[in-house]
């Protein structure tokens, strides 16, 4: 049993992994990186793409150009009707490409359904590509040689950082096999280097028996899109667990509705070594990495070789 299991079960309460003071963080490194682009006369610009009328996409959007206006940064916001035609979407992605104005390019998903989703992230310019989700981004950190994290892994990582939790030579386990969380998620983890060297599990809808695998991780990440899918008798004690969820569970108060994770947060404190709460855990990090991600491709559009 190891020291962390042994101070779950004597009674520690599980430790909350909250996001925000780890983006305030992000944020403050950030202020000698962007004076030094000012010096060159550029400011970092994201250009956003935002097709239909989705409520949740829009509060995502609205959240991160309000961290971009925070810093002075320059945000836009395309909105393009849910009739758009997949050709009037790719129009678009090609001005945003040669337009110098906007260093960084997000297309916010998901897209109507008519729209080749696709087609439409492997045309933005890689260097644009501050989400991370172009196939050439995608290989490089698959490599080991990563230009642009997806955010929110690279928040994890940098959640994982702050709070001094290692992942190195311990069992992660993944559960969600998406290529904007799940897949790089695994790929960062088992990379060799400081912030990953584990031994990884990646599970998903099709995996049989998923506590099975659950119960091994000493480090466990959920983004599978269900709400309340892990719980307390499928986890070891003493895991620090990262949850990705964001679901709207329909209730009576004024909103109409509630934010749950995919893990039963109830049942697993004082269990868990650690948890990231939902909202407020890998929310904020989410954001702090596309601004992030957005002054890297600032600096790479002036010759700079960063690393991320």
């Amino acid at each position: 049993m190891t020291a962390a299991q042994k101070s779950v079960q004597t009674g520690a309460e599980t430790r909350v992994l909250a996001g925000k003071p780890v983006a305030e963080r992000v944020f403050e490194r950030l202020k000698p990186r962007l004076a030094i682009l000012g010096e060159h006369g550029v400011v970092p610009g994201l250009a956003v793409i935002l097709a239909g009328d989705d409520p949740a996409s829009a509060i995502y959007v609205r959240s991160k150009t309000k961290a971009f206006q925070r810093l002075d940064l320059r945000a836009k916001s395309f909105h393009l009707p849910a009739s758009v035609t997949e050709a009037e979407i790719l129009e678009l992605v090609d001005q945003l490409n040669a337009d110098s104005h906007f260093h960084g390019m997000l297309v916010q998903l998901p897209l109507p359904p008519q729209i080749d989703a696709h087609k439409v992230l492997a045309l933005v310019s890689p260097l644009k590509d501050v989400d991370g989700f172009h196939p050439e981004n995608l290989g490089m950190l698959l490599i080991g040689k990563p230009r642009f994290i997806p955010c929110t892994p690279q928040g994890i990582l940098e959640l994982l950082d702050y709070y001094d939790i290692s992942a190195q030579r311990r069992h992660a386990v993944v559960v969600g096999r998406s290529t904007i969380v799940g897949k790089p998620m695994m790929a960062l983890l088992a990379n060799k280097w400081e912030r990953g060297n584990a031994t990884v599990t990646l599970c998903h809808t099709g995996t049989p028996n998923l506590g099975l695998h659950t119960r091994q991780a000493d480090l466990l990440i959920v983004a599978s899109g269900q709400a309340g899918l892990v719980r307390r008798s499928m986890v070891q004690a003493g895991v620090d667990i990262i949850d990705v969820g964001m679901n709207r569970i329909a209730d009576d108060s004024p909103k109409g509705y509630h934010l749950v994770g995919d893990v039963d947060a109830e049942s697993v404190r004082g269990h868990a070594r650690a948890l990231t709460p939902v909202p407020g855990g890998v929310g904020p990090m989410t954001v702090a990495m596309l601004v992030r991600n957005t002054v890297l491709a600032a600096e790479i559009s002036i010759g700079g070789t960063p690393t991320p």
